[in-house]
Order: C-alpha cells, then structure tokens, then sequence
C-alpha cells in the first residue's frame, strides 16, 4: 500500500461511518456505555485499594518488650524493629504512657486506681506497609531478642486483603464482559458496510488489490468508532465522578469515605480508554472484512 493512498483510505473509512448512520450510532453508543461502566468500576477499585491502605495503616501491631530489659536496652530495640523491611514506622510507648493511654481510652480512673506502671511492659506500636504478609512481619519480630509478645490481628488485615482481591478480580471481569460487547457490536456494524459493499470489494479483488488497501477503511471505520467513543467517556466519566463524589461527600452516613480526586487518575484512565477504544474498534473493523477476502 502506497503513501499518496492513506488519504482516499481514510476518507472512505469515515465515509462509511456517514453512510450507516443508526449503526454506527449504536456502536458508538455502547462503546461509551461501556467504557463508562469500566471506568466506574476501576475508579471504584482504586478508591477502596487508597481506602484499604488507609484502613491497614490503622491496623498496628504491638510489640511487647521483655520486663528483664533495661528502658535503654528497650529503647535501643526500635533500630532493629525498624530494619525490618515490611515495617513502615514504629513509636515507642513507656509504661507510664501505656497506663495513661489505656485509663484515658476506659475512662474509669478508680477501676485501675491499684494498677501500677511497672505491671505493664514497654512497648512497641508498629505500622506495616503491607498487611498481607503480616504473618511473616509477625515472625520477624517475634526473632528480635528481647521481644516478649507480639500481638497482630490477623483477621482484620485479611479482611482488608480480601476486600482489595475481590474488587480487583470483579473489575476485570465486568471490563473483560464489556469489552466482548463492545467488540461484537463494532464488529457487526463494520460488518455490515462490508456485506453491502461485498461486490466493490469482489471488483477490488479481481483488479489486483492487495487485503491491506481492502481492509484499511473498514479499519480505519472501527478505530474511529473505538476512539472517539473513549474520548466521549473520558469526558462523561469526569463529570459524572465529580458530581456522585460530591452527593456523597453530602450525606452524614457517608461523610467518612475520602475519595481520590479525579485528576489523579484521569492519565491511567485516559491510556486504557484509548487503548480499550482502539483495540475494540481495530479489531471489530479487522475481523469483520475476513471472509470477503477470501479468493
């Protein structure tokens, strides 16, 4: 295929994106649909991976430092604490500050008017950087000479994991759902420009054309549909986002959940609409034409 043909292909495949109007619109329309329902759910994703990160930062572990050690040798324990690699900071708590923290989080001053700072233990609260391998972090420090007592809970930072795995395996799944829709209807509009244009295309053949001159409109036909079928969601998708988090952000019930603004996201999103747009829309188009270039 030559240079000086592009722009006759070109202007053939926009040509037949005009010429079935309904269709195209149909494609176009539930390429959007679609890319705004992807998007909802990997913007959804990504809130509650952020949210989820938050919620581990709060899920601490406590590390219990052996009554035998002197305050200098239990405070010389935070170093190696520290190189562990999962570790992400840890805070020193005396006993004296553990005694207040725990009077003042109950409330009752009387009910532990017989307890003494020296009944507790110096210790250490922990915040890891990745809760799912807790149970490893765990062992880590329980290794540490001088820790008496490491206290976790596992099943929260489970729970967090959890929640992370099953967002992510539903959001490819819908995407993976949608993009098949949106393929198939792209594919059955190019489809049919090429069953009405199947005798060109016999002409075409016989007078020596090459597969790629024959198919680069109908190609050109569905990228067009793909990508600017993203571009329109992108946009919608912005709109949309902002004004939902705003209702929300409304509500007293909902007032706690803190959402990443749009912007943050809007190049990741941006990538995989255009590519989504233009694998959907290269395909369809480059699938549809294959039998009618059969000799």
């Amino acid at each position: 295929m030559r240079i000086n043909n592009i722009p006759y292909l070109l202007k053939e495949g926009i040509r037949g994106l005009f010429a079935h109007g309904f269709q195209s619109a149909s494609a176009f329309a539930v390429t959007v649909f679609s890319l705004l329902v992807t998007g909802a759910f990997i913007c959804l994703a990504f809130n509650i991976n952020v949210m989820v990160d938050d919620l581990n930062k709060t899920n601490e572990v406590v590390v219990y430092v052996s009554d035998t050690l002197k305050d200098e040798e239990a405070r010389s324990l935070g170093t190696q604490i520290s190189n562990i690699p999962n570790v992400q900071d840890r805070k020193f708590v005396t006993r004296e500050q553990a005694l207040k923290e725990f009077i003042e989080k109950n409330g009752d001053k009387d009910a532990f008017a017989g307890v003494e700072a020296s009944d507790l233990r110096h210790r250490y609260v922990v915040t890891l950087e990745d809760n799912s391998i807790i149970m490893e972090t765990v062992r880590q420090l329980e290794a540490i000479k001088g820790v008496d007592k490491v206290s976790a809970a596992f099943e929260l930072a489970k729970g967090f994991s959890t929640i992370k795995e099953i967002v992510i395996a539903a959001s490819i799944f819908i995407a993976a759902v949608l993009m098949f829709v949106t393929l198939v209807i792209i594919f059955n509009t190019v489809r049919l420009a090429t069953h009405e244009r199947k005798e060109e295309i016999a002409i075409m053949r016989m007078v020596g054309a090459t597969n790629g001159f024959i198919r680069c409109p109908f190609v050109v036909e569905g990228m067009t549909l793909g990508f600017t079928g993203a571009v329109v969601a992108l946009g919608a998708e912005w709109v949309l986002y902002d004004a939902i988090v705003e209702k929300v952000q409304t509500m007293d019930t909902l007032e706690m959940l803190h959402f990443v603004p749009f912007r943050e996201m809007l190049g990741m999103l941006a990538v995989i609409f255009a590519v989504a747009g233009l694998f959907v829309g290269i395909v369809g188009g480059w699938i549809s034409i294959r039998k009618y270039l059969k000799v």
